[in-house]
């Protein structure tokens, strides 16, 4: 059984993939997102780069359904370019929220996921392996959430499930605001977003005691793994 699952970032890309994945197999998706979700689901609107926000969302998406047995943070955003070139402001947001947040999240529901011996599944990135040009943000973010992760699963070892998943590319929306230098190209082969959202489910899934620790998945021909 998969309980009731919080999932940030559920409005679009792999978050609503996950949500979705989550309620086909019986459980109960919760979203927090900045943006309204297009679909029917319990939701929280909240700026994930705000502490406070982020523990409001967490507490009365938990209070509404009873508690929580899981919690996915597929939230995430970035800003490409050279570090002389990105705003400060800017920078130091994708952090906020892919980081941060991240950590934010976690921390509010961590009473609710040890009263139900319950799961995280964090969302890092193929950058959060490997860095390259233009990135300086996004890796810092992402690099951070797999030492974060790593760290916590130890930490938590035998009371709640923390895997870490290392998705490569996406056929998502999350790259339509970046310049053209920074999409895929018309011939890049992405992965489907609910082919990655059935290994969360999969991770969300296992019996207490076993535990899948990381996850890498990308499309074969991912340039940015290994």
């Amino acid at each position: 059984m998969v309980g009731n699952i919080l999932i940030t970032g559920g409005a679009s890309g792999l978050g609503l993939a996950t949500a979705e994945a989550v309620a086909k197999a019986g459980g109960r998706p919760l979203v927090v997102d900045v943006t309204a979700p297009g679909y029917e689901v319990d939701h929280v609107l909240a700026d994930l780069s705000d502490r406070a926000e982020a523990e409001r969302a967490v507490a009365e998406l938990a209070g509404r359904a009873g508690g929580l047995d899981g919690v996915v943070t597929a939230a995430g955003i970035d800003a490409c370019g050279r570090l002389a070139d990105v705003p400060a402001d800017r920078w130091e947001r994708v952090v906020q929220v892919n980081l941060f947040g991240t950590v934010s999240v976690v921390r509010a529901a961590l009473p609710y996921l040890t009263a139900s011996r319950g799961r995280v599944v964090t969302c890092a990135s193929t950058l959060g392996l490997r860095a390259v040009s233009d990135a300086t943000a996004y890796c810092a973010s992402k690099f951070g959430v797999v030492g974060f992760t790593r760290a916590l699963a130890a930490e938590l070892a035998g009371q709640v499930g923390v895997t870490l998943l290392v998705p490569g590319g996406m056929q998502t929306h999350f790259f339509d605001d970046r310049d053209e230098q920074y999409k895929p190209g018309p011939d890049a082969r992405l992965n489907k977003p609910e082919d990655v959202a059935a290994t969360i489910v999969f991770a969300l899934g296992q019996p207490a005691g076993c535990e899948i620790r990381e996850l890498l998945v990308c499309p074969s021909t991912e340039t940015s793994w290994p």
